[in-house]
C-alpha cells in the first residue's frame, strides 16, 4: 500500500512538472509570435511611412531646363530622411530657411550632384562624404554655423563657386583646398579670419574673393602669385597697411579697403593701370587730401577712389620731399654751425 502511494505520488509530480513546461513553452510561442507580430507590423507601418515621405519629397523635385531640382523654402526640415537616397538622380539642391542642422553622410549616393545650396540653415559641420561629390561645382553654405571645413573638399575637383559667407567661427581652411584647381569665386565674408590662408592664395583659377568683415590684420607678401584675381573685398577688417606686392596684382580691377586702419597707401600702386574701382573710405589715412572741385557732369565722381588714390600718392610723395628737404637743412645748418665752433 504504502509503495502505491509512492508511485501516485511521483506519478503526480511528474504530470505536474510536465503540464507546467507545456504551459510555459505554450506562453514562449505565444510571446514570440506576438514580437513577430508587432514587427511586422512595425515593418509594414514604416514601409508605409517610408512611402508617405518619399511622396512628400518627390513633390518638392521640379525640372528646370534640363535640370533636376530639389527644392525646400522655408519648411522645417532638420533632418532629411535616408528614404531621399531613392531620389540620386536629383542635381541640384536648393534648400533654403529649413532649419537643417547638418549634411546628411548619404549625400555621397548623388554622384550627379552639380549644385549643393542649403544657405541660411543651421549647418554645423560639412561630412567627410563630400569628397566624393567629385562632378560637384557650386557648394553654397553662407549664413549657416560650420566652423571646421573637411580637407576631402580638396577632392571636389569641378568645384568652381565656394561660399561661406557669415559662419561666424570659421577661421581656417585646409591646405588640400589649394587643390580646387577650377575654384574661381569665393565668398569667405564675416567669419573669423585673421589673414588671407595660404590655400587660397594657392588658388590657380581665383578670380573673385571677399573676405570683408573678417578681423584680418594683414594681407600676404606674396598677394601678387593671385593672377586672375580680378575683384577684391577686404571691408571691415583690421588692416594697418598694404604690402608692396599688391601693385603687382596685374588682373585687379576691383579692390574695396573700406572701414580699416590704413595708414598709408603704396606708392606703387601709382602704376596700377588695370584698376577701375578702389575704396579707401574710412580709414585714418596720415594726409589729408582734397579733389578737384567736380564738372557739372561728373555727378558720379567716387571721392576716395582711384583718382583720390593717385592724388594721395602725390600728396604723399610731396609731402615726404618736403620733410626730407627739411630734415637735409636742419642737417647742413648742425653741420655749418659745428665748423664755425670749431
Amino acid at each position: 500500500m504504502t509503495g502505491l502511494t509512492v508511485c501516485c505520488g511521483t506519478v503526480n509530480s511528474v504530470k505536474a512538472l510536465w503540464e507546467t513546461r507545456i504551459k510555459k513553452s505554450k506562453d514562449e510561442l505565444k510571446k514570440d509570435s506576438e514580437q513577430r507580430d508587432r514587427r511586422a507590423v512595425g515593418r509594414l507601418t514604416g514601409a508605409w511611412e517610408d512611402r508617405i515621405t518619399l511622396a512628400k519629397l518627390k513633390e518638392k523635385v521640379v525640372t528646370e531646363e534640363g535640370r533636376v531640382i530639389f527644392r525646400i523654402e522655408k519648411e522645417e526640415w532638420t533632418t532629411l530622411p535616408p528614404a531621399l537616397v531613392q531620389l540620386s538622380q536629383i542635381q541640384e539642391w536648393q534648400l533654403h530657411r529649413t532649419g537643417l542642422q547638418r549634411i546628411p553622410r548619404f549625400i555621397s549616393s548623388f554622384e550627379s550632384l552639380i549644385v549643393l545650396d542649403l544657405s541660411r540653415n543651421s549647418v554645423t559641420e560639412i561630412p567627410r562624404e563630400i569628397g566624393k561629390l567629385t562632378r560637384l561645382r557650386e557648394l553654397l553654405l553662407s549664413y549657416n554655423r560650420v566652423s571646421y571645413v573637411p580637407e576631402e573638399l580638396g577632392c571636389c575637383e569641378n568645384l568652381e563657386k565656394l561660399e561661406l559667407a557669415m559662419n561666424r567661427d570659421l577661421d581656417e581652411l585646409p591646405t588640400q583646398l589649394s587643390n580646387l584647381k577650377k575654384l574661381y569665386h569665393l565668398d569667405l565674408s564675416m567669419n573669423h579670419f585673421t589673414t588671407i590662408p595660404d590655400c587660397v592664395v594657392n588658388l590657380p583659377s581665383l578670380e573673385w574673393l571677399d573676405m570683408g568683415s573678417n578681423i584680418l590684420e594683414s594681407l600676404p607678401d606674396d598677394i601678387h602669385r593671385m593672377e586672375k584675381l580680378h575683384t577684391l573685398w577686404l571691408p571691415r577688417n583690421e588692416l594697418e597697411y598694404l604690402p608692396d606686392n599688391i601693385s603687382r596684382m596685374q588682373s585687379l580691377n576691383t579692390l574695396v579697403l573700406s572701414k580699416n586702419k590704413l595708414r598709408d597707401i603704396p606708392s606703387l600702386m601709382e602704376g596700377m593701370s588695370n584698376l577701375g574701382f578702389v575704396n579707401f573710405r574710412d580709414n585714418p589715412l596720415t594726409y589729408e587730401v582734397t579733389l578737384p572741385d567736380l564738372n557739372e557732369e561728373e555727378n558720379d565722381r567716387e571721392m576716395f577712389g582711384c583718382e583720390f588714390m593717385h592724388y594721395y600718392i602725390q600728396e604723399a610723395r610731396k609731402r615726404g620731399s618736403q620733410t626730407f628737404t627739411s630734415l637735409l637743412n636742419v642737417t647742413l645748418d648742425s653741420v655749418s654751425e659745428t665748423a664755425s665752433s670749431l
